[in-house]
C-alpha cells in the first residue's frame, strides 16, 4: 500500500513512453531448482476492474501454485483496525507526511478514482480473494504494522509537484487523471518502461525513502524467495511492479545471490 502512494505522488511527474513488450501481458518472471518453482509477479495496487489480466500464462501459473505470498495481508471486515492508506482514505494511523507531497497523494488517488480505481479492484486483493476461495495458503512478506511503521518514519522530501490552489488544479487534476490511466495500461501490457523511470526518479530525489522502500525490502524479500527454493512445492509471490524493475531490485538481488530468473510475460 506504501507502494500506490509513492508511485500515485511520483507519477504525475513522468511522461508517458510506447511499450517495448512485444506480448501485452502484465509482467511475470519465474525461478526454480529441481523441486520448487516460484513465480514472481509484479502488481498494481488499484485497478478499475475493466481488464481480464488474470489470463493465459499467469492464470496457469496462479492455478498451478499451492502457495500465495502478498507483500503485506491488508485486514478486511476489520473497521479496528485500517489499512495504512493516506490520511484522508482512512483513520486510525497518525502519519504526517510533507504538506506537498500530501497533496499530490491525495490528487493523484482521487483521479485513480474518478478512472474507477480502487483497491479493491487490485491486482493484490484479487489475487488473495481467489486464492482463498481455492482454499490456496496466503500470507504475507511483511506485517501491516512494519509498513505503517516505515511510513511514518519516512523522510518524505515531495519530489512530486506541489499543487497549490487556483486555476492550475484543474489541470494539475486533468494531468494526474491521465497519467495514473497510463500507468494502468501501462502495467497492463507488461510494459516496465515506467516504473523504471519512476522508481530511478525516487532514488535520485529522495535516496533515504528509496532505501527504505526499495533497496532494504526488496534484499529482504530476496533473502525470503532464496530460502523458500530450499523447500519443495510452488508459490506465486505478488509484490509492487516498481518492486522489479531498476538496479536494486527484487530480480537483481536474487541474481547476486545466484539466482537467475526468466520473464514469462
Amino acid at each position: 500500500m506504501i507502494d500506490l502512494l509513492l508511485a500515485a505522488s511520483l507519477s504525475m511527474t513522468l511522461p508517458s513512453a510506447p511499450s517495448q513488450v512485444a506480448d501485452p501481458k502484465p509482467a511475470m518472471f519465474v525461478v526454480h531448482d529441481n523441486d520448487t518453482t516460484i513465480y514472481i509477479f509484479g502488481t498494481f495496487h488499484a485497478l478499475d476492474g475493466q481488464s481480464d489480466w488474470l489470463s493465459g500464462n499467469l492464470r496457469t501459473a496462479f492455478e498451478g501454485s499451492q502457495e500465495l505470498v502478498l507483500e503485506t495481508m491488508l485486514p478486511e471486515g476489520q473497521p479496528a483496525r485500517p489499512a495504512p492508506a493516506p490520511p484522508t482514505l482512512t483513520a486510525g494511523y497518525s502519519v504526517a507526511p510533507s504538506a506537498s507531497f500530501l497533496a499530490t497523494t491525495r490528487l493523484a488517488i482521487s483521479a485513480g478514482r474518478s478512472h474507477g480505481m480502487s483497491v479493491a479492484n487490485g491486482a493484490d486483493m484479487v489475487l488473495r480473494h481467489v486464492a482463498e476461495a481455492e482454499g490456496k495458503s496466503v500470507e504475507g512478506l511483511e506485517t501491516l504494522d512494519l509498513q505503517v511503521r516505515m511510513f511514518r518514519q519516512m523522510p518524505i522530501e515531495a519530489p512530486a509537484k506541489a499543487i497549490a490552489a487556483g486555476p492550475s488544479a484543474g489541470s494539475a487534476a486533468a494531468e494526474a487523471s491521465a497519467t495514473m490511466s497510463d500507468m494502468e495500461s501501462a502495467w497492463e501490457r507488461g510494459d516496465q518502461s515506467v516504473f523504471v523511470r519512476l522508481v530511478d526518479q525516487l532514488r535520485r530525489t529522495s535516496p533515504d525513502t528509496y532505501r527504505m522502500m526499495f533497496s532494504e525490502r526488496n534484499a529482504r524479500w530476496a533473502d525470503w524467495i532464496a530460502a523458500r527454493l530450499r523447500s519443495p512445492g510452488t508459490v506465486f509471490v505478488a509484490v509492487g511492479a516498481g518492486h522489479l524493475v531498476g538496479k536494486d531490485s527484487v530480480l537483481v538481488r536474487l541474481a547476486e545471490r545466484g539466482i537467475e530468473s526468466t520473464r514469462l510475460n
